[in-house]
């Protein structure tokens, strides 16, 4: 993943694992990270439909951690937002006559779908809490 997606979103859970019987705004959350608290609506809307987060809206609305932080996989956070392959995008368009071109995003798919499973196998052995102890 080559964006700050990932990054965005284990900062949100963790904000809300170590604060979990508290309502915390899109713009408290926004201040910890320092973006923009639109940023944060939208990440926080990716998570709550993954069933990471629930949230509710009002003057004493916010957001909170769906579940016991001991339960969320560091994976299941990975998941609800990955928009890319870990290694990045296939070329688009390659030679199709030359004897690479032609066949090398076939291969690049099963290399990437294999690194992906990596990444996915590692962080699934690690789980929120133990993340957000380290704070």
């Amino acid at each position: 993943m080559s964006n700050t997606r990932f990054a965005t979103a284990i900062h949100i859970m963790t904000l809300l694992a170590k604060c979990q019987e508290e309502w915390l705004t899109s713009d408290w959350i926004a201040g910890s990270i320092n973006i923009n608290p639109v940023i944060v609506r939208k990440e926080l809307g990716i998570l709550r439909d993954a069933n990471l987060v629930v949230s509710k809206q009002g003057k004493v609305g916010g957001s909170q951690i769906a579940s016991d932080p001991s339960k969320i996989k560091i994976s299941d956070i990975y998941k609800a937002v990955k928009n890319s392959e870990v290694l990045g995008k296939k070329n688009q368009n390659p030679n199709p006559i030359c004897p690479i071109g032609k066949d090398i995003n076939e291969n690049l798919k099963n290399l990437f779908i294999e690194t992906d499973q990596i990444v996915i196998n590692f962080l699934g052995n690690k789980n929120l809490k133990e993340f957000s102890d380290q704070f």
